[in-house]
Order: C-alpha cells, then structure tokens, then sequence
C-alpha cells in the first residue's frame, strides 16, 4: 500500500509542472498554430517550473509584451495571429 502511495506522488510531481502550461501548448495548436509544438515554443527552459524566474524566447516575449498592452489577466494564444518570428 505504501508503494502505491509513492508511485501516486510520484506521478502527480511529475503531470502538475506539465498541467500548468500544456494547455495553452494544446489551445495554440487547436487554433491552427503548428509552429508550437511543447512549452519551448514560448519559454527557454523545456519544463518551466511554477515559481521559477520565467525566461521567454522571441515568441514568448511577444506574448507576454502583447498580455501587457491589453491589460489582460492571462496570455490567449490568438494573439499568435500578429506574431512574426524573426529570421
């Protein structure tokens, strides 16, 4: 029994990083974004970490500029239409 309680923390310390930001991974491509593929898309760490110091590549630093011209309260993956990545 104690086994299985381990294997259970385990498990929910490895998904609860990904669960944080997989779902914009998910929106982005269900929106026609193929270009994003995982959570590099956006961050320079492959698994960013709640409470970790974000650190954004080109496409993330656009999003991130665009959620603090509109004021918003969360990044929405349509603003990726105004995108243009550079060469």
């Amino acid at each position: 029994m104690a086994r299985k309680s381990l294997l259970m923390l385990a498990v929910l310390g490895i998904v609860a990083p990904l669960s944080a930001t997989m779902p914009f991974v998910k929106k982005a491509q269900a929106a026609g974004f193929t270009e994003v593929k995982n959570c590099k898309s956006c961050h320079e760490a492959a698994m960013p970490k709640k409470g970790d110091k974000m650190e954004f590549n080109d496409m993330g630093k656009f999003l991130m500029a665009e959620k603090a011209k509109r004021k918003a309260a969360e990044v929405d993956v349509a603003w990726l239409k105004d995108y243009k990545a550079k060469k």
